[in-house]
């Protein structure tokens, strides 16, 4: 039995030796598996003890070069390691010597040598018969040997101080993946000093009409900040408290049901985790005499981080408009319109948040946010009303002065662990977004005849004020069930409480203010909406799939307080399946197709049939028939990746909603006879809307980077189910967006972007009934258009100090003059043209300074959730 056990362990090292001599005979060499038996493997620590994961490992072995005629380090392996901070390599070569080269962010790189000691000289003879060695034990030391646990290597801290922190990588300013685009706001110099308004003119996909009305794909997108929906609106964000702005044009199962044939815009706000301590502080001015200020600061020790933000800006906004509209009827009439508009106010953002990492694993994050805003807008409208042969009839002038109030609060609180096994991971968030606000408007109407006699004046005077929360709990799992399949599910609960209170009051010839109770409203109603879901992702070779499935279930209840009518509405269970299909090429090209199902349901704005005639150019009224939209949408994608960081992403796209909630003009005549036209909501029978996106990113110098988004589209609403309703022609429409970003000096940057809208149908209104704007510029998507538009912004920033810590900008917005809106609509009522003009060519001037000591120890944690990023096809290979 020894001699079995001796002649076992010389074949294996003869085979051993063997194979490693160039000399080997043929049969290795059409084997080379079976000459690199060796196994390193370790863990990476840092001084604490605790993992470093995601460090990169290689393996370095010397060969040959024909060329030098000398021996060369030439990469044999490369791996990154764990969440764990392990690593292993297998099928090393066991004879020669190895380097590990590794290196992690915020820490010094090192070296180590590896090389298995094979010792033969210490095996057991055959001859020796009364020996007590044990050959089985010297053949088992010799297998260890070629096993080699490097165990715990500790890497050193690397701390680096700094006037103002350095980047140590730049950030591109447009990120594309085939799901979702990320624009990084700070490298915007446009939008410095300005609103997340300003921010998303610049965004691809995304389009801003002179109003702020943001449109993705010409619908309404939902919004959210750090994945989550929000009450804030986009005038309410600085632009300097965002970090990016992710735009998802087709959500998977993971996110929100509600939202109809729209996608989501993600905001992630600022938040830095560097250990040590950084901040940053600003101020602008513009020509509007307005001004911004403020700054952020983070310190990080320990456990705990902080950070914080707070930000004022000051506007003084001006617009200015014309709204010319005929009505047919008994007697047609003609009334035309020209406004001026000026807005003075203030909002101050503020946010905290605090990070404890209770272990290596588990962190727990709390934050919040409070936002203040005051605003005193007045207006002055003048119209003339004109018969059918162009006498005219009456003249008025309709000054409004008022000052508007908003608060607004959110806190966020989160929970994320890590299991041992990686990528498994459990999270719990929960947060509550809240607001107030109060105003008071008052109405002066003095009517003339000849523009000269003043025939009376009519005193208006509105008191509003309201609430608005919402409460989101939510809890997701993350089990990697093998290394290509990954199982997703979680729940979702969000409660919405609205309620609002608007007086209007009269002032009577004695100078009293009575109440009119016709035009009083008040009301208050809840909004539930109950979620699951469950995805599953999985690759087969370069073939990858996301299979989803979510279920909402939802009921509200409203109550008109001054009345004491009540409304209520429960939906059911509604299922929404997702199917993403990934299948990458060769020379980093990719292809996707998607599907998703989506739902819209009616607010309590759309539903309740109250009557405001507060303005009676612009009555408004809801429609308690209104019934939930579905919409399916489809989108194919192309994505390719060149050199330089060169991408091309080619989408085409179709939408199809049934049931669709829309704007609509409708008619009434009063006793007397007179027609009066109402806004009010209905469905439409149906919609489609497709078209092919175009986005590319390009450098094409080292000093001119180039991003381009073309949207060719064609859309058709349907309202053949309304009786008298026009139905308008489909028409193909485009929108292009050109941003361009030239690096004069190392410390000298310009930016040049500019924005065209071809003639295009309105975009489907999801918003509130009653909170349009006023005049007679409310219109229906059903039933109008708009005349094509062109804007053109330039910016230009200079850094300057030791290591580019401050920076100065200079920006010019609408630069000709020419980002104005003309609205078309007609009815077999009517016929309105609607212009606009908002604030043009204003010159901003920004300055910003950065600060801190930065150690980026823990820059590559893992325990931290994204921040509401959509990963519907982040596949393992």
């Amino acid at each position: 039995m020894k001699f079995f056990y001796y002649l076992l362990t010389m074949i294996l090292v003869v085979n051993i030796s063997y194979a490693q001599f160039p000399g080997a005979m043929a049969g290795a060499a059409k084997n080379p598996g079976a000459m690199n038996i060796g196994h390193v493997y370790g863990k990476l620590v840092d001084s604490t003890g605790k993992a470093i994961p995601e460090a990169s490992v290689v393996v370095l072995h010397k060969k040959f070069d024909s060329v030098s005629k000398k021996m060369k380090e030439v990469l044999f392996k490369s791996m990154n390691a764990g969440a764990n901070g392990e690593f292993s390599f297998e099928e090393l070569p066991i004879m020669g010597s190895l380097k590990l080269k590794i290196s992690a962010v915020g820490y010094k790189p090192i070296e180590k040598a590896v090389s298995f000691q094979m010792n033969i000289g210490a095996m057991p003879k055959a001859s020796s018969a009364g020996s007590n060695a044990n050959p089985m034990a010297a053949m088992s030391g010799m297998l260890n040997a070629v096993d080699k646990d490097l165990g715990n290597i500790k890497l050193t801290e690397d701390a680096v101080t700094l006037q103002g922190v350095t980047v140590v990588s730049s950030a591109p300013l447009l990120k594309m993946d085939i799901d979702k685009k990320t624009y990084n706001v700070t490298k915007d110099i446009v939008s410095a000093g300005g609103t997340a308004l300003d921010a998303m003119r610049n965004v691809p996909s995304v389009q801003v009409d002179i109003d702020g009305n943001v449109k993705l794909r010409n619908a309404t997108p939902q919004l959210y900040i750090d994945g989550r929906p929000t009450t804030l609106s986009l005038d309410q964000i600085p632009a300097d408290a965002i970090q990016s702005v992710e735009v998802i044009t087709n959500p998977s199962a993971k996110y929100d049901a509600s939202g109809g044939n729209a996608g989501i815009l993600n905001i992630v706000l600022k938040k830095n985790r560097k250990s040590g301590y950084n901040g940053n502080i600003m101020a602008g001015v513009n020509s509007r005499g307005g001004f911004n200020t403020g700054g952020n600061f983070n310190v990080r020790q320990g456990k705990f981080n902080f950070s914080s933000a707070l930000m004022m800006n000051v506007m003084k906004n001006k617009a200015e408009g014309t709204t010319s509209r005929t009505t047919f009827g008994n007697d047609t009439s003609h009334v035309y319109q020209k406004n001026n508009d000026n807005t003075n106010g203030a909002f101050i953002f503020g946010k905290v948040g605090l990070d404890y990492y209770i272990t290596n694993r588990t962190t727990i994050s709390l934050s919040g946010i409070r936002v203040h805003g005051s605003f005193k807008p007045n207006s002055m409208i003048k119209s003339d009303s004109l018969d059918k042969i162009g006498n005219v009839l009456n003249y008025n002038e309709r000054s409004t002065t008022g000052e508007r109030n908003f608060n607004a609060y959110g806190v966020q609180f989160g929970v994320v662990h890590n299991f041992a096994k990686e990528g498994k991971q459990l999270t719990f968030d929960g947060n509550i977004f809240s607001g107030k606000n109060n105003s008071l408007s008052q109405y002066n109407t003095s009517y003339y005849t000849n523009k000269d006699l003043l025939t009376g004046t009519i005193y208006q005077k509105q008191i509003a004020d309201g609430t608005n929360q919402f409460t989101t709990l939510q809890t997701d799992f993350v089990n990697p069930i093998t290394k290509k399949t990954k199982l997703e599910a979680g729940l979702r609960m969000q409660l919405r409480k609205l309620s609002n209170n608007n007086e209007t009051y009269l002032k009577s010839s004695t100078g009293d203010w009575i109440k009119n109770s016709a035009a009083t409203n008040n009301y208050s109603n809840t909004d539930d909406v109950y979620a699951a879901y469950s995805t599953i992702t999985s690759s087969i070779k370069d073939f990858g799939y996301q299979i989803g499935l979510r279920a909402e279930a939802s009921n509200y209840n409203g109550i008109m307080s001054n009345t004491g009518e009540k409304f209520s509405n429960n939906y059911p269970i509604s299922l929404f399946p997702s199917v993403f299909l990934s299948q990458k090429l060769k020379k980093n090209q990719e292809l996707q197709l998607n599907f998703s199902r989506r739902i819209n349901r009616p607010n309590f704005f759309q539903i309740i049939p109250f009557t405001d005639s507060t303005d009676l150019s612009n009555i408004t009224r809801g429609n308690p028939n209104l019934v939930p939209e579905f919409t399916n949408s489809f989108e194919f994608s192309y994505n390719k990746n060149f050199k330089a960081g060169n991408s091309l992403l080619i989408s085409l796209y179709y939408k199809h909603t049934n049931n669709l909630i829309t704007r609509f003009l409708d008619s009434s005549y009063s006793p007397s006879g007179k027609l009066y036209l109402i806004n009010s909501f209905i469905n439409a029978s149906s919609s489609y809307n497709y078209g092919a996106e175009i986005t590319s990113v390009n450098k094409l110098t080292k000093w001119w980077d180039v991003t381009t988004n073309i949207n060719i589209y064609k859309s058709q609403i349907n309202v053949s189910n309304v009786p008298g309703a026009t139905q308008q022609d489909a028409m193909v429409s485009w929108f292009g967006k050109l941003n361009n970003t030239f690096k004069v000096t190392s410390k000298l940057s310009l930016q040049l972007s500019g924005v065209y809208q071809s003639k295009t149908n309105l975009p489907v209104s999801q918003g509130g009934g009653m909170m349009g704007p006023p005049g007679m510029q409310a219109q229906s998507s059903s039933q109008g258009y708009i005349k094509p538009n062109w804007g053109v912004d330039l910016a230009i920033r200079k850094t300057f100090m030791k290591n580019d810590a401050a920076s100065v900008s200079l920006s010019v917005s609408d630069i000709f003059r020419t980002r104005s809106s003309m609205q078309i609509s007609t009815s077999p009522f009517f016929y309105q043209e609607y212009y606009r003009l908002n604030n043009p060519q204003m010159v901003s001037l920004n300055f910003s300074y950065r600060f801190g000591k930065l150690d980026v120890s823990l820059l590559k944690r893992q325990n931290f959730k994204s921040s509401g990023t959509q990963d519907a096809m982040q596949i393992s290979q």
